[in-house]
């Protein structure tokens, strides 16, 4: 099943590029340059400001070539409700990882109606900056590649992003929107770099994305909700994380989630949900988890409760959120750590409604794995390879 998901990953990525609509504003012709040297911020900005200010809907396209881009942000709201991002180029962030500052943004859209972004290549020119922390020499946070705030009904279709410095894709605060056919790629020990962060938003789906990082696949942060994720790869990289979440304690909860349909090769963890040990009220509540293949996975299955980097600021490390209604179907493969399920929650907030259904893990070769459950209780139907602990 892996190798005929991975084909059809392949498939699904191809990138999709449409027929320009209405007013087409070239950047070369706003005096963007593609030598790779000449920062294009600003021509950038110009054609989106000319597309965003027409009544009609509008096309900034981008040719083939490498385009330098120093930090840009595209504001709404815009004139009319179709704009189109055509990108057969690519944009190449400043290699001098100092030049962004304080901003800890590259590429942001922020408070845009009915924008789409098709095809493209992201150059985030992360590895100063990884190199910088690696050494503990006194280095910026980081940069994340691109950002959606605030913004309702977009689509981003055939993108590519490399070497982030921080997050390469961050979704916050927005309505709608659709993330398909995109490729993600940084080296596995590149820290933080975040495949595809979703926060405060609902109505996200994300569908056909290959992903390889030094973090989280996807992370799922407070206050999603309604969030679909079908056809995805992951490896190296972290997995696919709801949270961490109760940093603070007034946060909003993360509910109704899918993942289908995944793979996870030599990744950190496979399917995992992860809170502070602190106080909180937030909370995750009917999460859906199916069809997914593991391969060598250290952590298959996990619910971690008792996060608390450094042991700083985590009182009786006992997390407030509260778990429930979390369910695993058809979860394969193999483990390459004996305890393949593990359940570590919150001693004063058990997880419950916990559905385990036709798992099967192993551990170097044809072992069992084993499973391990503390303060969680739920149900079991069909097999259960390892044997469940609730």
């Amino acid at each position: 099943m892996a190798n005929i998901l991975i084909s059809l990953l392949l498939t699904t990525l191809s990138i999709h590029l449409i027929a320009s609509v209405g007013a087409v504003y070239n950047i070369v012709d706003f005096g963007a340059k593609s030598d790779g040297q000449t920062d294009s911020a600003n021509a950038l900005l110009s054609a989106w400001n000319a597309a965003c200010q027409s009544t009609s809907p509008a096309t900034i396209y981008v040719p083939n070539g490498k385009f330098l881009v120093g930090h840009a942000t595209f504001t709404g709201p815009c004139a009319n409700n179709k704009i189109n991002v055509q990108i057969y180029g690519t944009f190449v962030a400043p290699s001098n990882y100092a030049n962004f500052g304080s901003v800890g943004e590259w590429i942001v859209f922020d408070k845009v109606v009915g924008l789409s972004v098709y095809g493209g290549t992201l150059d985030g020119s992360g590895s100063g900056l990884w190199a910088c922390k690696a050494s503990g020499g006194s280095c910026s946070d980081g940069t994340t590649s691109m950002t959606f705030r605030n913004s309702k009904d977009v689509l981003i279709s055939g993108l590519t992003s490399l070497n982030s410095e921080l997050y390469h894709i961050v979704i916050y605060n927005c309505d709608g929107v659709t993330v398909q056919s995109v490729k993600i790629n940084a080296p596995g020990n590149s820290p933080n770099t975040d495949g595809i962060h979703v926060e405060e938003s609902n109505g996200v789906t994300i569908t056909g994305a290959s992903i390889q990082t030094g973090d989280d696949c996807v992370s799922i942060g407070p206050g999603t909700t309604n969030l679909w994720i079908e056809l995805v790869s992951c490896g190296p990289g972290h997995g696919i994380s709801i949270g961490s979440l109760g940093k603070g304690y007034n946060e909003r909860g993360v509910q109704n989630v899918t993942v289908k349909t995944t793979v996870f090769t030599g990744s950190e963890n496979g399917l995992r949900i992860k809170t502070w040990g602190r106080p909180s009220d937030a909370f995750v509540q009917g999460v859906v988890f199916e069809h997914s293949v593991m391969q060598n996975v250290q952590n298959p299955i996990i619910i971690d409760q008792n996060y608390c980097p450094d042991n700083k600021g985590c009182p009786d490390q006992s997390s407030g959120v509260k778990i429930s209604q979390v369910t695993y179907t058809d979860i394969h493969g193999s483990s390459a750590s004996k305890v393949a399920v593990k359940f570590d929650c919150s001693p004063t907030n058990p997880c419950s409604g916990i559905e385990l259904q036709n798992i099967k893990l192993t551990y170097s070769g044809a072992q069992p794995a084993e499973a391990s459950c503390t303060h969680a209780t739920g149900t079991t139907a069909g097999f259960i390879i390892p044997p469940s602990c609730l």
